[in-house]
């Protein structure tokens, strides 16, 4: 499955950095189309590595792919 999230909130937390994901719902015709099939959710994850964290931006798009492990 494939969902496009845009990152909301991106701030350190102690030793790492703290980064949230919402699902989109506007702002183009690709994200009405994600809309439809995701229109809510939340993703959070916290990293430790500085270079991962500043590969995200506040308000930036995001695709996230889930396969079977």
């Amino acid at each position: 499955m494939r969902c496009k999230v845009v990152c909301q909130i991106k701030q350190p937390c102690e030793d790492s950095f703290y980064l949230n994901f919402g699902a989109v719902y506007s702002g183009s015709e690709e994200n009405k189309e994600f809309f439809k099939y995701t229109p809510g959710g939340q993703i959070q994850f916290n990293v430790v590595s500085k270079e991962t964290a500043a590969k995200y931006e506040v308000g930036k798009e995001y695709y996230v792919d889930f396969s079977p492990a």
